[in-house]
């Protein structure tokens, strides 16, 4: 792969695609329309970092050409959106929710803030209720079974955190 430590991991749900960070990266959060529609939420949380402190270390990722200057990176396995970059520049972005340890990146700022939903505010913790997803599946289980129905099956069938051997699979 490269003699230079790793400072970072990621990858996908499923586990085809993992990269390698070899710098610390820069976390935002873009609110653009566009961003929106590649994650399919409020906005994306991404990882600044220079093109060439990327290293995919297992598959190579899709893209989409979601404009004429900029590419989209993802999974075409599973669909994971894992990155964003302008074709002319030296940087791109990673998605910190595809990092093993998103934590370790926090945004700095924001972007595209024309496109930012008012009620991105409400989820700051403490303004609404917070509830575990345990919590939250237990009991839409229950409503969709009667109450005292059966709990739904939660185990994780997504790559892990960590890095594994090219054959695995996830638990059935």
């Amino acid at each position: 792969m490269t003699d230079r430590p790793v400072i970072a991991a990621g990858g996908c749900q499923c586990g085809a695609v993992r990269y390698a960070l070899l710098a610390v990266p820069e976390g935002s959060v873009c609110h653009c329309r566009m961003c929106q529609k590649a994650t399919g939420g409020p906005f994306a949380a991404l990882a600044k970092i220079a093109k060439t402190d990327v290293v995919w270390t297992r598959g190579k990722p899709a893209a989409f050409r979601s404009s004429p200057a900029a590419e989209r990176d993802f999974c075409a396995a599973c669909g994971t959106p894992l990155g964003f970059r302008f074709r002319d520049a030296p940087h791109m972005e990673v998605t910190i929710g595809s990092l093993d340890r998103p934590d370790l990146v926090p945004p700095e700022r924001n972007f595209g803030v024309e496109s930012r939903l008012g009620w991105v505010a409400g989820l700051v913790p403490g303004i609404w209720p917070d509830e575990t997803t345990e919590e939250a599946a237990g009991e839409a289980a229950g409503e969709a079974a009667g109450e005292g129905g059966a709990k739904r099956d939660l185990r994780s069938r997504q790559h892990p955190d960590h890095e594994t051997s090219p054959d695995w699979q996830p638990p059935l």
